[in-house]
């Protein structure tokens, strides 16, 4: 993958992450009911561990993925190492907050899980970005036959 089809693919999870995220921040502060399927939703967003002082996290998400966006918007080596930082934090938060859900709350919110997925993502694509050259070469290595996959078609 060359840094350019990174980039591309970084900034189009980061406009996914902060859709999801935005989502969340309108239904926080218009009191709107949040479209959910898992029945948790509304449990997750109106814990006391949806704010961190007194911000909504979906806020601190929406920052987070703009703040990714923007690094994805820009070629250079200090916009990719600021771009993998910030997701590699992202999925840490987001694991944390996987685990208050499971284990103190007891309710999983499915837009938090798919925010989660989505920050996933964008870690391997960040962290991709600070050596395309391997990814390229990973990838290849991938989609080539081994000998013994050749032989048995």
């Amino acid at each position: 993958m060359t840094e350019r089809s990174l980039r591309i693919a970084t900034g189009a999870l980061a406009l996914v992450g902060a859709g999801i995220a935005g989502y969340l921040t309108l239904a926080r502060f218009s009191g709107v009911t949040l479209a959910c399927t898992t029945g948790g939703c509304e449990t997750v967003q109106s814990s006391a561990y949806a704010e961190l002082l007194g911000v909504p996290v979906a806020l601190l998400g929406l920052g987070g993925y703009a703040a990714i966006l923007a690094t994805a918007l820009v070629a250079g080596e200090l916009a990719r190492l600021a771009g993998a930082v910030l997701a590699l934090a992202g999925v840490a938060f987001g694991a944390y907050l996987l685990l208050v859900q499971v284990a103190v709350i007891g309710a999983l919110c499915q837009w938090c899980l798919a925010s989660d997925a989505v920050m996933a993502l964008l870690a391997v694509a960040a962290v991709g970005r600070l050596a395309p050259e391997s990814v390229a070469a990973l990838v290849s290595r991938l989609a080539r036959p081994t000998a013994g996959q050749a032989a048995s078609r």
